[in-house]
């Protein structure tokens, strides 16, 4: 199958469509312009292989990267253009036991555990 992403006119993500494979080429945003009716269609995978990221809704495309990037999580996270991902400011704790929930505290710049939910009896 063949995946494109619909941009509004702030290059944000507005859906993601799935046609057939006879549309998986950059070709495929013509398709969708007439098939959808205009807008602005740009190719997306799956795997990621193509633009850094698999397009979502509320993605930004960023023209220049020539890649999705999805929707910062916190003020202080910053892009890697690399990978086209946020990064928190504090690596994730290395020893951190995969079974353990830590979460990111944006007031104090850090990963927390977080509290286990105590359920009534």
């Amino acid at each position: 199958m063949a995946y494109f992403a619909e941009l509004d006119t702030n290059n944000i993500v507005i859906r993601v469509v799935v046609v057939d494979n006879e549309y998986d080429t950059e070709d495929g945003s013509d398709w969708c312009e007439e098939f959808f009716g205009g807008g602005t269609w740009v190719r997306t995978a799956r795997d990621s292989s193509i633009r850094a990221n698999y397009a979502g809704v509320g993605f930004h495309y960023d023209t220049q990267l020539d890649a999705f990037i999805p929707p910062k999580p916190y003020d202080s996270w910053s892009l890697d253009e690399g990978t086209c991902r946020w990064e928190a400011p504090v690596p994730y704790p290395e020893d951190a036991d995969p079974t353990l929930p830590y979460m990111w505290d944006e007031d104090n710049i850090q990963w927390v555990l977080e509290e286990p939910l105590e359920l009534e009896a």
